[in-house]
């Protein structure tokens, strides 16, 4: 690797050819301040904030851009570069909703860091920010234009790696906004409510909508029975909300601090996803065996399925109809648990806590309910519990180590990697090889479903029978998958889709400016859980084996289609035509 010298702050550095200056500031422990620049996104130079003083330059450079080269003398720290980021800042808090301490970002702000580093304490120029009506009108995001600093990354996050553009720049000069076509809420957009805008927000511009005040009125009425489950990726990032290693395993804290908070019963959603493979690997085997319709594709993740009805609604009927997992504990805790606790459904509360802004839209679809039953009540995200625990006052890090409940609290290690990408085909697979062999698996980790390329493809051998298997995350890298099923030139049998990249581990309600990087030491540590585990296949949980026995009697079954099964229809994409219908 060819390397160049050069100096930053009169620091000497080898660094490779091509670096950037703001990431060869790193190695010199420095961090240039940037508010544009997010390193998944490519480059857009907007902010200014980045700016550095190179020998030999008249003008100042824009670090997130600029290439370093041989012989380069960097400065981050002279007059002309503070005075020109101070002069930066005071303009972006002259055009910007300045009532922080109302802010769902408030302590947790970009903008408000930078302000705190440079000093600024009171802006000096007349604040000129328009007054705009907060969209919340979705149950999933909210959008405040008053709190935009036109950065740009949340555009870039919904075009590069969704593929689904329903945000963009409006005018020019001083009147510059981002919004979506028409200003429309984002439902009413191609907008797939996946949240990743919400992950790379610097300030409280888009954010999640928060549901915690309607989790602590549930909690505080002594009518209400109120059970949580949490989703498996939430276990590897909600330490990172209180200074933990960033892909920490904090299972039994979260377990503890769920149960200190208040709920009646903590559940993991882990169950529930065995109970998805158990319902989607017989659908998958039945397709094969009666001929059904072929590839079928996962309908574990809500803003896939968002994309799916209004961007391929011809291919709807691929669809595995096996709920989400949230979905299918909702419908297990509304029926075979207020059974087994002798509690009427109407007066239990089911509670989710999710990686995914999607689930709330989920929660609130129509179709998600059983003979008049909502299957989950609230959802909240893991950036939602965060707030939950520090707002209890709880010393997170040094919480002891608590159990799930029963008996919906044992879960597989299949369940657990559902949170990676590969991770719902890996545990599907487990299940379905044994089901068409007998046999027991001689390995359980399929190698090549795994990985971080944006879609993969496998072989992979079923009871004598050669199966094409393919995964996709980020829904443009599913976008190519779902164009060749429609030419016709896809061979798969079986394939998984998640809409965020990564899968649920870089889901739009887990913390903020969660990077690739950080995407990969939490897919590290669900394998990790999953080597762990004292069950490693869905089939074989106890706790999933009494559901069966003692309920729904065999995946596939009236009870199990009844509770557990669902359908999805086109939904109305926003086009130049349907705009104010």
């Amino acid at each position: 690797m060819e390397m160049v010298h050069i100096t930053i702050n009169n620091i000497p550095l080898q660094v490779p050819k091509g670096t950037r200056v703001i990431d060869a500031a790193k190695k010199a422990h420095i961090d240039i301040p940037h508010l544009c620049y997010f390193p998944d996104q490519a480059v857009k130079a907007h902010c200014r904030m980045c700016v550095v003083e190179v020998s030999g330059n008249r003008k100042l450079l824009a670090a997130c851009s600029t290439i370093v080269w041989e012989g380069m003398e960097i400065y981050t720290d002279t007059q002309k570069v503070r005075d020109t980021q101070v002069g930066v800042l005071k303009m972006i808090m002259a055009n910007h909703d300045q009532d922080c301490l109302a802010c769902p970002r408030n302590q947790n702000c970009e903008l408000q860091n930078l302000c705190s580093r440079f000093n600024i304490q009171s802006p000096k120029f007349p604040n000129v920010c328009k007054p705009y009506p907060i969209q919340d009108s979705n149950p999933s995001l909210v959008r405040d234009l008053a709190k935009c600093i036109r950065c740009g990354r949340c555009i870039k996050a919904c075009s590069e790696n969704q593929g689904v553009s329903a945000l963009t720049y409006a005018n020019r000069s001083h009147d510059l906004i981002v919004t979506t076509a028409y200003n429309l809420p984002f439902e009413q957009t191609d907008c797939i409510l996946c949240g990743q805008c919400s992950t790379v927000c610097p300030v409280g511009s888009i954010v999640e909508k928060d549901d915690t005040q309607k989790v602590w009125d549930a909690l505080h009425d002594p009518q209400k029975h109120v059970i949580v489950q949490v989703a498996p990726s939430v276990r590897v990032a909600l330490g990172d909300g209180f200074g933990m290693d960033k892909a920490s395993i904090v299972t039994g804290k979260m377990v503890s601090a769920l149960r200190i908070i208040g709920f009646d019963k903590v559940f993991d959603t882990n169950f529930s996803a065995d109970v998805t493979i158990m319902e989607e690997g017989h659908e998958l085997l039945d397709r094969l065996q009666n001929h059904g319709k072929l590839p079928m594709i996962t309908s574990c993740s809500p803003g896939w399925i968002n994309y799916i009805e209004k961007h391929h609604s011809g291919l709807l009927e691929h669809l595995s109809s096996a709920k989400s997992p949230q979905q299918i504990f909702g419908a297990i805790s509304k029926s075979y648990y207020s059974k087994v606790a002798g509690i009427d459904p109407k007066n239990i509360v089911t509670v989710s806590v999710m990686p995914c802004v999607a689930k709330k839209y989920e929660a609130a679809r129509p179709e998600m309910q059983v003979d008049g039953i909502r299957d989950v009540d609230i959802v909240i995200t893991t950036r939602e519990l965060t707030k939950m625990i520090k707002y209890v006052g709880l010393d997170f890090p040094n919480l002891p180590e608590g159990d799930f409940d029963s008996p919906l609290g044992i879960g597989s290690g299949a369940g657990a990697i559902f949170g990676a990408t590969g991770g719902v085909m890996e545990a599907a697979l487990r299940t379905v090889a044994e089901a068409c062999t007998g046999k027991p698996l001689q390995t359980l980790e399929f190698e090549a479903v795994r990985g971080n390329e944006g879609v993969k493809e496998a072989t992979i051998q079923l009871g004598g029978a050669t199966v094409k298997v393919a995964i996709a995350h980020g829904l443009k890298n599913a976008e190519t998958i779902l164009q060749n099923i429609e030419d016709g030139s896809a061979d798969y049998t079986f394939i998984e889709i998640m809409a965020c990249p990564g899968g649920c581990i870089g889901g739009g309600g887990q913390t903020v400016n969660t990077t690739f990087d950080i995407k990969k030491l939490r897919q590290d540590s669900l394998y990790e859980i999953d080597e762990n585990l004292p069950y490693r296949k869905s089939h074989e949980n106890p706790d999933v084996i009494a559901l069966y026995r003692d309920f729904l009697q065999k995946p596939l079954s009236e009870t199990a289609h009844h509770l557990l099964h669902t359908h999805y229809q086109p939904q109305k994409k926003a086009t130049w035509q349907n705009v104010g219908e």
